[in-house]
C-alpha cells in the first residue's frame, strides 16, 4: 500500500488557550497514528479554513470565560462543519458563546473524580451506565446551562455537565481531561472522537513521514550541500540518518566541540559516527571560543543566546571551508523546543529560549532545515529505529545543546565545568550500574552556586553544593521525578564528595514538571 502525501493526510488541529496539557492532547492524538499540530486560538478562521482540519480541538487554559481578555475564538468555528472537541476551558468557552451559562464556581475542583454515563453517545462508545469513568479534573467556572441543542451523556457528583454533546452539530464537550494517565480510559475517548465521529483515517507512520521528508529535502535542496550539526544526541543523529538517506554525500556532518560537553563525549561521538556509521564527519573543536564568549554570562537566557550565536559562526565558517554549494544548516529542532520557545503571540507563555531556535541570531548566511520540528521524542526514537540507527543511538538519554553551560548555574568557567564533569560522570555510572538508565528520561549532576559548611577529615570546608537530577518522562513536555533507590542514591552522594574535589554536599531534586523544568536552567 502506498503511504498517502502529506496533503492527503487527515489532521487534527489543536487550539491552544494556555492548558500545561495541550501538548499532550497532540500526542495522544498521534499515538492514534492521526497527525495534529498545535495552533494558537489567535489564528485566523482563514487560517484554520486553509489548514483544513478532520476534526479540532479546544484545549483547556487557566482563563474565566468572564476576565477581561480572556482568550476566545471567532464563535464561526463551530459552523464550519468540522466535528470540535472542547475539554475544560474549551467546552465553558463553547458553551458561553453558543448560548449557554458559565459561571463561577464556589471552589476550584482539581484532582481525581468519577464519572458516570447517563446517556449513550459516540464520545462514550463501549463506556456502560454502571462503569466508574475515573477523571482528572483542573477547572474553577462551571457550565451551568448548556446550549440549545447540547445533551448531557455524563456527570460526575460535583459536575453535572461532565459530558456534553450535540452531535447533529459535531459539538462535544469534556470537563475533565481525557489526554493526561490520571484518566485511564481518556485514549478511548479520544479515539471514540476521532474515529466514530470524525471518521479519520489512521495513517501517521513513520515510514511515511521519511518518504515524504525525503521527497521534501530533495525538492528543496536540489544540488546544493547541507552542514548539519551532529552532536551524538538523538535528535541530531536522526537528522543526520535522515538526511544521509536523501541526499548522500551532499550532506556534511560537523561536530562542534563548545567546551560544555561531559566527560569523554567528544571522542566517544567521533568513533560512533565516523568509525560504526561511516559518516565523513568534520571535527571542530571551539572550545576556548564557546567559553570565552561565555565569560562573566549568568543569566540562562544569555547563555543560550550567545551559545546559539557561537554555533551558526562556526558552522558558517566549516560551510566555507569545505567549498561551494553549502547553503544549508541541518538540526534536530524538535516540536517541543519550538512549542517551548516561540508562544505564537496566544496565552501559552515561553517557557525558554533552546539555542536552535529561540536563541538563533536574525541574520545567517546559512538556510535552515528542520525535518525532525514537527515531532515529539518518543516519535524521534521511532524514526531512529525506522532508519536503523543503534540502539545505543536511539535509546541516548537527552542531551541539552547548551550542554553543561545550563548545568552549571551561575558564570561557565573552565573549573567548575572540571568539577560537575566529574560528579556527573558518577551519576551516570551509578544509573548503568544500577539498570536504570533506559528507564530513566534524563539522569545528570547541577552544580549549584551555593557553597556550604562541611566537614571533611577532621577540617572544616567550604564547598559547592552539587544537585542530582533524574526525572522520567515519555516525550520531555511533562516528567516526574525518578524514584532512585535509596542505596543508589547514597552511592552517588559517597562517591561524589569522597572523590571530586570542591563539592562537599550532595541534595536530589523531587520536582516535577510542571511547576519545574527537567533542567534547571
Amino acid at each position: 500500500m502506498n503511504e498517502r502525501t502529506s496533503e492527503d493526510l487527515d489532521r487534527v488541529l489543536v487550539l491552544d488557550f494556555g492548558s500545561q496539557y495541550t501538548q499532550l492532547i497532540a500526542r495522544r492524538v498521534r499515538e492514534h497514528r492521526v497527525y495534529s499540530e498545535i495552533w494558537p486560538c489567535t489564528r485566523s478562521l482563514d487560517a484554520i479554513r486553509a489548514f483544513a482540519p478532520k476534526a479540532i480541538v479546544l484545549s483547556g487554559g487557566p482563563s474565566s470565560v468572564h476576565e477581561d481578555g480572556a482568550p476566545s475564538i471567532d464563535p464561526a468555528l463551530f459552523s464550519l462543519g468540522v466535528p470540535i472537541l472542547g475539554i475544560c476551558y474549551g467546552m465553558q468557552l463553547m458553551c458561553h458563546l453558543l448560548g449557554g451559562r458559565v459561571v463561577r464556581a464556589d471552589r476550584h475542583e482539581y484532582g481525581r473524580a468519577e464519572v458516570q454515563q447517563i446517556a449513550p453517545g459516540e464520545l462514550l462508545f463501549g463506556f456502560e451506565p454502571e462503569d466508574h469513568i475515573h477523571v482528572w479534573m483542573s477547572h474553577g467556572d462551571s457550565v451551568e446551562r448548556l446550549p440549545d441543542g447540547f445533551e448531557v451523556l455524563g456527570r460526575s457528583e460535583s459536575c453535572p455537565y461532565a459530558v456534553v454533546a450535540a452531535p447533529g452539530r459535531g459539538l462535544y464537550g469534556l470537563q475533565f481531561h481525557p489526554e493526561v494517565v490520571h484518566t485511564p480510559r481518556g485514549h478511548e475517548i479520544i479515539a471514540n472522537f476521532l474515529f466514530r465521529i470524525a471518521k479519520i483515517e489512521p495513517a501517521w507512520t513513520m515510514g511515511g513521514f521519511i518518504e515524504r521528508e525525503i521527497a521534501d529535502v530533495r525538492e528543496l535542496v536540489g544540488d546544493d550541500r547541507v552542514i548539519c550539526g551532529l552532536s551524538g544526541g538523538v535528535d541530531s543523529s536522526v537528522v543526520a540518518a535522515l538526511l544521509h538517506k536523501a541526499i548522500g554525500d551532499q550532506l556534511i556532518p560537523v561536530f562542534v566541540n563548545n567546551g560544555v560537553l561531559r566527560a569523554g563525549e567528544a571522542e566517544q561521538v567521533q568513533a560512533v559516527f565516523r568509525d560504526r556509521l561511516g559518516l565523513n564527519l568534520q571535527y571542530v573543536d571551539a572550545t576556548d571560543r564557546f567559553l570565552n564568549a561565555l565569560a562573566g554570562v549568568t543569566d540562562p537566557e544569555k547563555k543560550r543566546k550567545t551559545i546559539g550565536k557561537v554555533f551558526i559562526d562556526v558552522f558558517e565558517e566549516a560551510g566555507r571551508s569545505v567549498g561551494a554549494n553549502v547553503r544549508w544548516l541541518a538540526q534536530g529542532t524538535l516540536y517541543p523546543d519550538v512549542i517551548e520557545s516561540v508562544s505564537f503571540k496566544g496565552p501559552s507563555a515561553t517557557i525558554k529560549s533552546h539555542h536552535n531556535v529561540g536563541g538563533l541570531p536574525e541574520r545567517m548566511d546559512l538556510k535552515l532545515i528542520e525535518p525532525l520540528r514537527e515531532l515529539f521524542k518518543d516519535e524521534v526514537r521511532l524514526l531512529g529505529k525506522e532508519l536503523g540507527l543503534p540502539d545505543d543511538v536511539v535509546h541516548r538519554q537527552p542531551f541539552p545543546g547548551p550542554g553543561l553551560a545550563i548545568r552549571v548555574l551561575g558564570e561557565v568557567t573552565r573549573e567548575r565545568l572540571d568539577v560537575l564533569r566529574q560528579a556527573d560522570r558518577i551519576v551516570l555510572e551509578e544509573v548503568w550500574e544500577a539498570n536504570l538508565y533506559t528507564s530513566i528520561w534524563q539522569s545528570f549532576a547541577v552544580l549549584l552556586p551555593v557553597r556550604s559548611v562541611g566537614v571533611m577529615g577532621d577540617a572544616r570546608t567550604y564547598e559547592n553544593t552539587c544537585a542530582i537530577r533524574a526525572v522520567t518522562s515519555v516525550d520531555g513536555m511533562t516528567a516526574d521525578w525518578a524514584q532512585i533507590p535509596y542505596e543508589v542514591l547514597g552511592r552517588m552522594s559517597n562517591r561524589i564528595i569522597n572523590e571530586v574535589r570542591g563539592i562537599n554536599r550532595v541534595v536530589y531534586d523531587i520536582s516535577s514538571k510542571p511547576p519545574a523544568t527537567i533542567e534547571w536552567e
